[in-house]
């Protein structure tokens, strides 16, 4: 029996029930290009702009395509298929794949005119074979392993390493780059280690007579933090957002947040005193009180671990998440004598009459990183976005 006839308007209503949620996410695209400016000023190199993760939470595509609008030099992705959906979007800046590689990936990478990162002699020879096969030289960075045991060659093994990739009749060496490991935390002395052990294996180039590739180890923290760490190229990650790597240190640069997360109030009730709010009652008020309903929740990545920890900006005061997290929705308490409507706006990041909530204090807040609250808001969450070119 053959499936029912999909209506033709069919998409266009889903696409517009869609952007009726309450719930949404608002990417500034002119904070991304004064973030991208004041970096590259800061480290006088060019930017690697890091886009993985779905731009870390704000739009791979319609990040990559701004950003590649207001000049940016390379951009980075983690994985073989976020490279070819900015390709398939019309990106044509050099895209480097930092994750580690397998099989037939190697194929698609080369064909997508996507930079690999070959990070062993096994990974080396896998990426020779496919170019040779193909017909078409691949374009590669060399990995080194510094102190961060994830992927790629430890510095001190890296002599042989380098003279299998320089003598390939296959691969181009296109950058050569390590990760900095604590570069958060601006007084470790292990990245002062990590970029002694890098420049030690980039030394092999000049062992070799040849040519040195473009060099690159500074994340966001180095970048910030360690001037040294700058070289030939720099790949921030979550500061080209305005956000800090560490919610504890205050940005050395001006940079601005470019994401704000909104909702609206959908229910208003009164809670007498006693009475408990949420899954398992945990939280109930002493008095009675005001109690407002917001239609987002852990099911939108919005932490569980903020159930009556966390706060929302209502009317430009701060107001505090009470019971348990669920998952489409959470309620805050607004006090014995606040006021709001159904529709009134709620800010969980972002600013209201002159109060802030940052996605470091949500970070905080719930006990963990601002990396994982920007890349845990999902698909559900419509973006929007303004400014750009």
């Amino acid at each position: 029996m053959s499936p029912p006839a999909r209506h033709p308007d069919a998409e266009r209503v889903t696409a517009d029930v869609f952007q009726q949620r309450p719930t949404r996410i608002r990417v500034d695209l002119d904070a991304l290009a004064h973030n991208l400016k004041t970096l590259r000023a800061h480290a006088g190199v060019p930017v690697m702009a890091v886009v993985k993760a779905n731009a870390y939470g704000h739009g791979l595509v319609p990040v990559g395509r701004h950003l590649q609008a207001v000049g940016v030099e390379q951009l980075g992705v983690a994985f073989l298929e976020e490279g070819v959906a900015l390709r398939q979007a019309g990106v044509t800046v050099p895209i480097l794949v930092m994750g580690g590689i397998f099989g037939p990936q190697a194929s698609e990478l080369i064909q997508h005119d996507l930079m690999i990162t070959v990070s062993s002699l096994d990974k080396l020879r896998l990426v020779e074979a496919a170019a040779e096969a193909l017909g078409r030289r691949a374009q590669v960075h060399l990995k080194i392993d510094t102190g961060m045991e994830r992927i790629g060659v430890h510095a001190r093994n890296a002599g042989p390493f380098i003279e299998a990739a320089v003598a390939s009749a296959w691969c181009d060496i296109r950058g050569i780059y390590s990760h900095l490991a604590r570069a958060d935390e601006p007084d470790s002395p292990a990245t002062a280690q990590q970029l002694e052990r890098f420049l030690d294996a980039c030394a092999h180039f000049e062992r070799l007579g040849a040519p040195m590739p473009q060099r690159h180890l500074a994340n966001s923290g180095g970048l910030l933090w360690f001037p040294r760490t700058h070289l030939d190229l720099v790949r921030p990650g979550i500061a080209l957002y305005g956000v800090m790597p560490d919610p504890a240190l205050p940005s050395p640069l001006p940079l601005r947040p470019a994401l704000s997360l909104r909702s609206q109030v959908v229910y208003f009730k009164v809670v007498p005193k006693g009475h408990p709010v949420s899954y398992g009652g945990t939280w109930t008020p002493d008095v009675d009180t005001r109690v407002i309903t917001v239609p987002i929740g852990y099911g939108d990545g919005w932490p569980r671990a903020l159930s009556s920890r966390g706060e929302v900006l209502v009317r430009g005061h701060r107001r505090p998440i009470v019971g348990r997290i669920c998952m489409d929705q959470f309620m805050a308490d607004i006090g014995p004598d606040g006021s709001a409507w159904n529709e009134d706006e709620v800010i969980l990041i972002g600013e209201q009459d002159g109060h802030a909530i940052r996605c470091e204090d949500v970070a905080a807040a719930a006990g963990t990183i601002p990396y994982e609250i920007l890349v845990n808001l999902n698909l559900r969450i419509p973006r929007e976005y303004t400014g750009g070119v």
